[in-house]
């Protein structure tokens, strides 16, 4: 009789903890790892050949926005394709608890306005069924998952629930409707929340322009909430901010927050053009915070946070003109042809623009020595000014349209350009570098599950390999062990989440093998497979071999297996005895 479920035998383990890879068999009993060793002796009921393949824990992606996703898509795409076996949502002040029945629609339009997620698509598919936050996660719990989702208690329908019609930024919040929060938010702690989250950034607003509720709340709700949040001993807090105000407008309150709680605040950072230098000034925030043991922690990405520009997304650089709109409405391939008629471009190039006013894309639209060409199957997220339609045009002696126009319309219609709109300031992904070795970031930013039409992030764990530990020619790469241990045990650990994250015995059975030297990743399509037909950027891997969660095999040469072992995670877990 076995001795084991599953052995995965000789493969080039990277066990989550930053330790030296090494040659050995893993065995999975149930749920758990129970050895991680060379030769080991006893056999699986199943036994895998992972020779010259690499074996790694399950990633851990503490912020994506799977908050609506999650009612209809058991399959949790695109995490799910690229060997995320937890991920955590309710990030950046935006979710769907606690929901009164007739707010249902503002929720939709706060979502859709800030993360992009399709109206009609979260109007189709939620299923709702709950009104406050642990009805909310007794619903989630329900439903069959591929992998383990944790939530965190979100501020701009909590503050939508308690004051309602008083909600927006420009009414404070009476010292009755703190309490009623605070109650609230320690009710959704002990149901089993990872933690709160806010929004303090101006690009944050619903489909209606408003701003997220809370963006301007004082610090003293902030500190109402937080301490709310932090009464079992648990919890994150999440915030995004605009980036060049870090220093001047939160810095005190997050020292001060962190103080009182003892618990982890955790600011999304990125590099702006506005203040390209600004995360310079943080790092040494962050150490000073560190040396009086306060846990501040800026989760920075993998690359340049990056517009995928083409017909069918929600930007592209023709959309501040006048005449593209003539044939707007035509069909795709039909588009691509009415775009390319001489007169067309003529009127293109010559007439005039749209201003900030009108579009929003104004600012950026004409941006052309930062639009980059993505010709070709094999996407370059560090490219050379050379492939900037400014440099093409030069080179070729034409207007910036001609190449927009071009590269746009390619394969009826299906072209693309890539424009990273942070963390590429320098023309290059050298400050991305400098971010993910400092002890005191954290990875994430991935977003999946939102930004459907603009932003094609949620294949970051995938990328954080081929590029930043294979492939990168721009720089200095980063060593696999800590690549690794960033996407495993240290994201796992920042949310209390001790049980996953390393391949020993007593862990969890979250496990992915790769194959590491023939890993890659699709370039970005547009698929039309969300509820209503909604429209969404998409991006597959190939190279996962298997992927486990909770000892299940979920992957199998890139592809589902069918079973779905994923459970709602409740709060904090506890590492493994003798750990």
């Amino acid at each position: 009789m076995a001795e084991f479920d599953v052995v995965i035998r000789n493969g080039r383990v990277v066990d989550g903890t930053g330790s030296e890879s090494r040659i050995a068999d893993v065995a999975i009993k149930g749920s758990t790892i129970v050895a991680v060793e060379p030769n080991l002796a006893g056999t699986g009921e199943r036994e895998i050949d992972a020779t010259g393949l690499l074996v790694t824990p399950g990633w851990v992606d503490h912020h994506t926005h799977y908050d609506g996703q999650v009612s209809w898509d058991k399959w949790l795409t695109p995490s799910s394709w690229h060997g995320v076996t937890t991920a955590v949502m309710g990030n950046c002040g935006v979710g769907f608890a606690p929901a009164r029945p007739d707010s249902h629609e503002w929720l939709i339009q706060l979502m859709e306005g800030v993360e992009d997620i399709p109206g009609s698509a979260l109007t189709e598919g939620l299923t709702w069924g709950w009104e406050t936050y642990p009805e909310y996660l007794d619903k989630i719990a329900s439903l069959p998952k591929v992998m383990d989702i944790g939530s965190q208690v979100t501020h701009g329908p909590l503050r939508a629930y308690v004051m309602e019609e008083r909600a927006g930024d420009d009414l404070a919040a009476t010292e009755e409707d703190l309490q009623e929060m605070a109650r609230l938010v320690a009710e959704g702690m002990e149901a089993g929340a990872l933690g709160f989250s806010t929004s303090r950034t101006q690009i944050h607003r619903g489909s209606d322009g408003e701003l997220v509720p809370g963006t301007d709340a004082p610090a003293h709700e902030l500190m109402v909430l937080g301490e709310a949040m932090s009464r079992g001993g648990t919890g994150v807090f999440q915030f995004a901010t605009d980036h060049p105000t870090l220093v001047t407008r939160e810095w005190a309150w997050m020292r001060e927050l962190a103080e009182k709680t003892q618990r982890p605040v955790m600011v999304s950072m990125n590099q702006s053009l506005l203040a390209p230098d600004v995360w310079k000034e943080v790092l040494p925030l962050l150490e000073s915070a560190h040396a009086d043991g306060l846990e501040i922690y800026a989760q920075v990405a993998g690359r340049g946070i990056g517009v995928v520009l083409c017909l069918e997304g929600s930007a592209h650089p023709l959309m501040i003109s006048p005449a593209f709109w003539d044939v707007a409405n035509l069909p795709r391939a039909e588009l691509a042809v009415a775009l390319n008629q001489p007169e067309m471009r003529e009127r293109l190039k010559s007439e005039p623009l749209l201003g900030a006013e009108v579009h929003p894309l104004a600012a950026l639209g004409t941006q052309y020595d930062r639009m980059y060409l993505m010709a070709g199957d094999d996407i370059d997220y560090e490219p050379t000014q050379e492939t900037s339609v400014a440099s093409v045009a030069a080179a070729r002696g034409c207007h910036p349209i001609d190449v927009i126009v071009e590269e746009l319309t390619a394969t009826e219609g299906q072209g693309m350009l890539y424009l990273p709109i942070f963390n590429y300031a320098y023309g290059d992904l050298s400050m991305t570098h400098e971010m993910q070795q400092h002890d005191f970031t954290r990875m994430g930013l991935a977003d999946g599950g939102a930004h459907c039409g603009a932003i094609c992030d949620g294949g970051m764990p995938t990328f954080m390999l081929t590029h930043w530990t294979r492939d990168r020619s721009r720089g200095p790469r980063l060593d696999l062990e800590w690549v690794v241990y960033r996407q495993t045990k240290q994201a796992a650990e920042v949310y209390g989440l001790l049980d996953r994250g390393v391949l020993a015995p007593g862990y969890r059975a979250d496990i992915n093998v790769i194959d590491y030297e023939n890993l890659t990743f699709d370039r970005p399509s547009v698929a039309y497979d969300l509820p209503a037909g909604g429209r969404r950027l998409v991006q597959r891997a190939q190279g996962y071999k298997a992927t486990f969660c909770g000892g299940v095999q979920t992957v199998a040469d890139d592809e589902f297996t069918g079973e779905l072992p994923g459970q709602l995670i409740r709060g904090a877990q506890s590492a493994p005895k003798g750990v």
